[in-house]
């Protein structure tokens, strides 16, 4: 009987433990709840409303006529200086944001400057939507302060108030890559210091060592180390741009991008019957979106690996 019950009571004991794990983690997984569903309600069901709206017709039956409509050359427009925009905003953003990623390096990690150009790029990468258009319609708009000033030295207009020609810069879609690289080259601090910082001063000495140059350091040991860190960056800036519609909405009155072109849809008095056509493109950012994070989140991977090592 004694030797039953020792063999009997830890397994009890074991039981009893895993028991109490999981009362401990009941209170926890209530913790999530409100943000689950906060998730759920405001970012999961209208995001399959609005794609599975692409699939129906004005009635509510099941269609694939609602494509047709990328075949439709303003879309098509759209869609490109969508992917245009979001590309060179990303591209000049992220060889700004990386040089001065690389200048931050050279500054102690504790010292005044540092601090500052952090803070400043948490803010910034984070300041959009209809304040960010508000500052530069106030700053170089047709009635900005930049704007008038030039004007009152003898200027007859704002070099950055004009395109080409055809009008007010910023309230054209070629004007949004001088406002989105505002919050562009922010993020790309944010995202890429990290990664520079994870880089090993011993990984230079050994190429000094060898007799190796700057240069050759940078090609051969710097550079492919942070390649995909600076891809996976470059990746998460076009993200952001592709999906931006606050800012775009509140200083171009017309379509001309993706998101415009939804908010024009689902708002055209003109053309009755294309409500459904915002679906497709809902879609259509849906699958380039999932592109994109699925890249970003390989390359994340792969970046990690190394920057783990390098801590031990």
């Amino acid at each position: 009987m004694t030797a039953l019950a020792e063999q009997t009571a830890p397994a009890v004991t074991d039981r009893g433990v895993e028991g109490t794990r999981l009362r401990r983690r009941g209170p926890a997984w209530l913790g999530l709840a409100p943000f689950g569903v906060y998730v759920l309600l405001f970012l999961a069901v209208p995001a399959i409303l609005a794609v599975t709206s692409g699939f129906a017709d004005g009635e509510g039956r099941f269609t694939l006529g609602n494509f047709a409509a990328l075949a439709n050359p303003n879309i098509l427009q759209g869609l490109w200086a969508s992917i245009w925009i979001s590309a060179l905003t990303a591209v000049i953003g992220g060889i700004v944001g990386a040089l001065i990623c690389y200048a931050l390096l050279g500054m102690k990690p504790d010292g005044a400057v540092r601090s500052v150009v952090d803070s400043a790029s948490s803010v910034l990468a984070q300041f959009g939507g209809v304040m960010l258009a508000f500052a530069f319609i106030a700053t170089i708009g047709a009635n900005g302060l930049i704007t008038t000033m030039l004007k009152e030295w003898g200027w007859v207009e704002n070099p950055l108030n004009t395109f080409n020609g055809s009008g007010v810069m910023i309230y054209q879609i070629p004007g949004l890559v001088v406002v989105y690289l505002y919050f562009q080259i922010p993020l790309m601090v944010l995202t890429f210091l990290p990664a520079l910082q994870g880089l090993k001063s011993t990984w230079a000495e050994a190429n000094a060592t060898l007799g190796g140059t700057r240069l050759q350091y940078w090609l051969r040991i710097g550079g492919p180390v942070l390649l995909p860190a600076f891809l996976g960056s470059l990746i998460l800036l076009f993200a952001n741009s592709f999906s931006s519609y606050a800012t775009a909405a509140a200083l171009v009155s017309q379509g001309g991008i993706v998101p415009l072109a939804i908010r024009q849809q689902l708002t055209s008095e003109t053309v009755l019957g294309v409500s459904n056509v915002a679906g497709v493109l809902a879609l259509v950012m849906v699958i380039v979106m999932v592109v994109l994070m699925t890249a970003y989140a390989a390359l994340q991977r792969r970046t990690g690996r190394w920057q783990t090592g390098s801590r031990r």
